[in-house]
């Protein structure tokens, strides 16, 4: 394995994350989600009904943005994964496919992904299979429209959890890729 290589994304990775604005994420509120159907918010939502190209829903004189409108299917940004696999789900699938539409139809919007894992396995693997879960997702949004330089992958492994349990319910929440809007 080249270690000047990951030496070099981990060091890449700590600048982005100091340099990082210190507004608070989206996901740090407590959204509700509704919905009628199996996933709330997520398979058969549409995204562009009564949306502009700037984001704002036509007809709403405050310009709310879907991405923060807690009642909008894009408030939901975390896909999760299988153990040891960066295999996208349906459920993701479909979440990505809500996402990508968006980001295809909002050009000046950009959003990081970010690969998590869980805390088994070594820094290093956890980091890589965090890189490639996150690559997944970017492959997926790049096949459905989206330009790769709306998007940008990181990787942090195991070191930022979720959850802090050593049980599998704690690790399935710590498997996961963010999906991170830039100014949202």
């Amino acid at each position: 394995m080249n270690y000047k290589a990951l030496l070099a994304v981990i060091l890449s990775s700590l600048l982005l994350v100091a340099c990082s604005s210190t507004k608070e994420r989206p996901d740090d509120v407590v959204v509700e989600e509704r919905s009628i159907g199996a996933d709330p918010g997520v398979a058969g939502a549409r995204i562009d009904e009564g949306v502009e190209a700037g984001g704002a829903r036509l007809g709403d004189e405050f310009g709310v943005s879907p991405l923060t409108d807690p009642d909008s299917p894009l408030a939901k940004r975390v896909i999760y994964f299988a153990f040891d696999s960066s295999e996208v789900t349906t459920e993701g699938r479909d979440l990505i496919a809500l996402h990508a539409r968006y980001l295809s139809k909002n050009p000046e919007v950009s959003v990081v992904l970010e690969g998590h894992a869980d805390e088994r396995g070594s820094r290093e693997y956890n980091l890589g299979l965090g890189e490639r879960r996150a690559k997944a997702v970017e492959r997926m949004m790049a096949l459905q429209g989206v330009p790769t330089n709306q998007m940008q992958v990181i990787s942090f492994g195991e070191e930022r959890p979720v959850a802090f349990g050593h049980d599998e319910s704690a690790w399935q929440l710590n498997r996961r890729v963010e999906l991170l809007y830039s100014g949202y």
